[in-house]
């Protein structure tokens, strides 16, 4: 089953993606109610939906990012990628140690989410970067779960979508030197999409170790600028649910990525390997499409660069001390 959302002639609708139509879902069914009560009840909505007959050609809707995520967590999960931007950073391609003894994320903005078709309107950036990646999206009850087994966040795997997390590669940089973030380099844009494909109907493809053998591929402007398979993780998907709940919480529509798979799955992957900005740095008016095997693409084209307001620089220490330090005036 595939679920989404659209826009039509008139407003905003939300239900089943099938056979090339746009079904809504019955008694006023929102994704976010889908994701709150389970695979199993959704199938006694998909047949009674689907055997109406209803639904508009999609031809006829613009489909939008598929939900509202609650939280975006991005991990990075593929030690070909890590291998690449070490060594654009720091000029060898050795992989950290602490990269293997668990599955390290951040948290990106939910409120800057964009669907299939959308334009990216990107920072002011030399070096504007894509990133391929699968993500995963929980479902179960609310008010979440905390401490899970992988056997149990398993579970609460309620299907997947395609993200794309755009990325200021020069930004980030300047951030990650105050070993802190990333959060301006990423946080203006993350790509979901077109639909979620529940996780029954990608089954087939999990392997004895329980990763999905999915072919990705990136293409700039039609170019093939990268491919991989999802099997290439570090990490199984309910191996990372598992991991955000510790010692935390995971909630019906948190939506944790995969990190960039490797082979190309990014740019500054490939300017790590090249030793320099081959292939070129994303501009206005390139067309960024992203394919994964079950789940389909997502195409966006970067637009016009945003500039922001000024920043003004941290006062200096001095100014303290000459205030004398932590005295107050009398």
């Amino acid at each position: 089953m595939k679920i989404g959302r659209w826009e039509g002639t008139e407003r905003v609708a939300e239900g089943f993606i099938h056979d090339g139509r746009a079904i809504e879902f019955l008694d006023g069914w929102s994704v976010a109610d889908a994701l709150g009560a389970g695979l199993s009840d959704l199938r006694a909505r998909f047949d009674a939906a689907t055997a109406a007959g209803a639904g508009v050609p999609l031809a006829e809707v613009r489909l939008l990012a598929p939900l509202r995520p609650a939280s975006v967590r991005d991990f990075v999960t593929f030690e070909e990628h890590v291998e690449g931007i070490t060594a654009g950073v720091q000029g060898t391609s050795d992989v950290p140690a602490e990269w293997y003894q668990a599955p390290t994320f951040y948290f990106t903005n939910p409120h800057t989410i964009l669907g299939d078709g959308e334009m990216l309107s990107p920072p002011v950036s030399e070096r504007l970067d894509f990133e391929l990646e699968v993500a995963v999206v929980v479902g179960g009850q609310a008010g979440g779960a905390s401490n899970l087994t992988p056997e149990a966040a398993a579970g609460l795997i309620f299907g997947y979508t395609i993200l794309n997390d755009w990325s200021a590669r020069d930004v980030q940089a300047r951030e990650m030197k105050v070993h802190l973030g990333p959060a301006k380099g990423k946080d203006f844009g993350t790509s979901l999409g077109p639909w979620i494909v529940t996780a029954d109907e990608v089954a087939g493809y999990l392997d004895a170790e329980g990763f999905l053998e999915l072919r990705a591929e990136a293409f700039v402007n039609g170019e093939l600028i990268g491919t991989d398979l999802l099997s290439n993780m570090g990490w199984t998907f309910p191996e990372l649910v598992a991991y955000a709940s510790r010692n935390s919480v995971v909630t019906p529509g948190d939506v944790l990525g995969s990190g960039t798979v490797g082979n190309g799955g990014c740019l500054g992957e490939l300017w790590g390997r090249n030793g320099g900005l081959t292939p070129p740095p994303l501009r206005e008016g390139d067309e960024v499409r992203i394919v994964v095997e079950g789940l389909g693409r997502i195409v966006n084209r970067v637009g016009p660069a945003v500039s922001a307001p000024p920043v003004a620089a941290a006062r200096p220490g001095d100014r303290r001390r000459a205030r004398g330090g932590l005295q107050r005036r009398a």
